[in-house]
């Protein structure tokens, strides 16, 4: 990326989400909060699953990357909001701004394809228990992840190199509070059309095809749980599977809410609420999820604090 090819401006401005300053400081307030639970809560979770041999299994495989992923998708994002929010420089250079971007795309991307992992572990674990250890193996859970990771990289990549075709020659202000596809798009002086088709297709691909996934994987799972003919059998069932795909639902539904619309229809206030859902809010929303709605993990938790409390003791 040239920036001299690309545009005559040498930085951007990002706008934020307010001018008021008594706003600005609540939201700080509130956003640094969110941001230090976030850090404190996925670093646990990772922590946890590394330290505890019980947890060593594909499903904790699959979080504890799900866990790096959010630590790392709200630290692309969240202090840099934090620095707009507290100081009166809202620049961002043209190279940090397409950083930013591409992390942003290749971390999102990754997530949506290893919630489809964590689709296929469910699906497996309750419609194939005995073959479970089998199938899912520690093969194909890197396979799986790496995938992942892989199709992120490629998704990213393709909408950064699209993006960075663009002229930019009247305006250098981003109607956003990080440097998110569609407010830089609208704010191109030339000809984004065939752009915009390009990164829909790219994804609006990345979404539908792990949405798909995980749909199959949960009518599967439906279906065997409604065979089931004790309670007891089919509430153990349900909670398996519960909190991954109340995850789902919270992640899925800002994205596409925000990104699979067509960009006339953007809209700045609606935009930036379910941005900062979906930025800064989801990544603190899943350790939480995970790990109230979990025994094992919270069994765990409470022997880590239990050990550490005898060590205290014996001192």
């Amino acid at each position: 990326m040239n920036r001299r090819n690309n545009t005559n401006l040498p930085d951007f401005i990002l706008i934020g989400l307010t001018d008021s300053e008594e706003t600005q400081l609540v939201l700080f307030m509130l956003f640094l909060l969110i941001y230090l639970i976030t850090v404190l809560g996925n670093v646990g979770m990772i922590l946890i699953i590394h330290l505890n041999v019980q947890l060593h299994t594909p499903m904790y495989f699959f979080l504890s990357h799900l866990s790096f992923l959010d630590l790392s998708y709200s630290t692309v994002i969240t202090p840099k909001t934090l620095e707009g929010l507290m100081t009166s420089t809202k620049c961002i250079s043209y190279m940090s701004c397409f950083t930013q971007m591409y992390f942003f795309v290749f971390l999102g991307a990754t997530e949506c394809f290893l919630l489809s992992s964590m689709a296929y572990d469910r699906y497996v674990a309750i419609c194939n228990p005995l073959r479970y250890p089998v199938v899912m193996s520690t093969r194909l859970c890197c396979s799986l992840t790496f995938g992942s990771y892989l199709i992120g990289f490629t998704d990213s990549f393709t909408n950064v190199f699209c993006m960075s075709r663009l002229h930019f020659c009247n305006s250098n202000v981003i109607h956003h509070f990080f440097c998110d596809t569609s407010p830089i798009l609208a704010l191109s002086c030339t000809d984004t059309h065939d752009i915009e088709i390009m990164i829909f297709i790219v994804a609006g691909s990345t979404l539908m095809m792990s949405l798909i996934t995980i749909s199959v994987s949960y009518v599967s799972i439906l279906s065997t749980i409604l065979k089931i003919t004790s309670a007891s059998g089919k509430q153990k069932a349900f909670s398996t599977c519960a909190s991954h795909l109340l995850g789902v639902a919270v992640f899925y539904g800002t994205m596409i809410f925000t990104y699979l619309r067509p960009s006339k229809s953007y809209s700045l206030g609606k935009d930036q609420v379910a941005s900062v859902f979906y930025t800064i809010v989801v990544p603190m929303l899943n350790p939480l999820i995970y790990s109230l709605r979990n025994k094992e993990v919270k069994n765990a938790l409470s022997r880590a604090m239990q050990k550490r409390e005898g060590s205290r003791q014996l001192k």
